[in-house]
This record gives C-alpha cells, structure tokens and sequence, in this order.
C-alpha cells in the first residue's frame, strides 16, 4: 500500500507559502507507518519546533491500474474521507534552502492521520467541502473545485510512473489556512458536516 500525496495543489495555499504556482502536480510519498487511524493520537516528535496540520481530501484507490486515461480516472476510486498531512515546517524549510527531498518533514511516523471512510456514491468530487476544527474552533477550509489539479487528472499523472493498486491512498492537497499544532490540542475533521476523525496531540 502506497500513500501518495500532492503538495502545492491550492493556489491560496502555494501562495501562502511563498511557493510557485506548479504547471504540474507535485509528488511526494508517504509510508505505511506515517498512518494514523481509528481516532488514535498523534505524538508530537522531538525534531520539530514547528509542526503543522494540512487538511486534506484523501481517495482510496479499488482498482490496478497503470497508464489510466483521465477519461476513465473515475473508475478507479469510490471511497473518501479526509486527513491529515502533518508537517515538520521548520524541516522542511531547512531542508528546502539544502535543495534536499522533504521526506524527513513529511513522511515521519504518524504524520498522516486518515478518517473514516464513506461512499462518494454519486457526488461530485470536484464539488466537497471539507474543514478542520482546532479545539472547537474551524481553522481551515477548503472545497474541492478549487484544487489546480483535479482528482482525475492526479491518478492519470501519477498512473504515469506508479502502478496503482487496490488500497492504495491519494492525499490530494491542502488549501489555505495551515497551522501550528501543540501538545493538548484537538483536531476534528469534517466532510460537509459529517465528523470523519477526531485526533489529540500529545
């Protein structure tokens, strides 16, 4: 099982960085052990001073796949929910100035919290609202139709140099409004107005 990830496909969210507007979408991937589920907690590592949460709307892949024509992309996923892409952002910078791989600030275990999965069963992918809440609060929020790289056009591009396979999972981006997570905080994510997880930093 991969977890494959976009970065960079919000233009708020690029621009809110300081990052170029990519002209194609930007990989990068995570392993097994970055998953977080079931509503368990998330232990702050001792690496970072600067740890961020990036809400994201993730896709479950249900059929193999490779060279798969954007025309036919939707035939490949029907389940979604929305996560968590955490962030080591003082890493990641550092890393960045070193013009080195982001892994260490992406990839490290739990750093991809997973809600519960539902049906799209009919929606438009291309038309979600998603949002996180932080102690009560809603920090972020983002709707699908504004992703610079649509779902379809994310499995075509990644098709091109990966296999996809059953189970594999497609975090598909974050919009604007990332921020800084500490010890005691509670995370809550939504689809529309359905709680898909809950996450306690500790």
């Amino acid at each position: 099982m991969k977890i494959i990830c976009i970065g960079r496909n919000y233009a708020d969210h690029a621009r809110e960085l300081k990052n170029d507007i990519p002209a194609e979408p930007v990989i990068f991937m995570k392993p097994d052990s970055a998953l977080i589920t079931g509503n368990r907690p998330f232990f702050l590592p001792e690496f970072t001073q600067d740890l961020h949460y990036e809400t994201e709307l993730v896709v479950r892949i249900h059929k193999l796949g490779r060279h798969i024509e954007e025309r036919f992309a939707h035939k490949y996923y029907c389940d979604i929910t929305v996560g968590i892409d955490f962030t080591a952002r003082d890493v990641q910078q550092r890393l960045k100035s070193q013009g080195l791989p982001w892994e260490l600030a992406k990839a490290f275990d739990g750093s991809a919290v997973l809600g519960e999965w539902v049906p799209l069963a009919g929606r438009d992918i291309q038309d979600l609202h998603f949002h996180l809440d932080k102690n009560g609060k809603t920090v972020q929020q983002g709707h699908t139709a504004d992703m610079l790289f649509n779902v379809n056009q994310i499995i075509s591009f990644v098709s091109r140099y990966f296999t996809l396979k059953i189970g594999d999972l497609i975090y598909t981006g974050t919009p604007a409004g990332v921020g800084k997570v500490d010890i005691g905080d509670q995370l809550n994510g939504f689809l529309g107005d359905k709680e898909l997880f809950r996450c306690e930093v500790k």
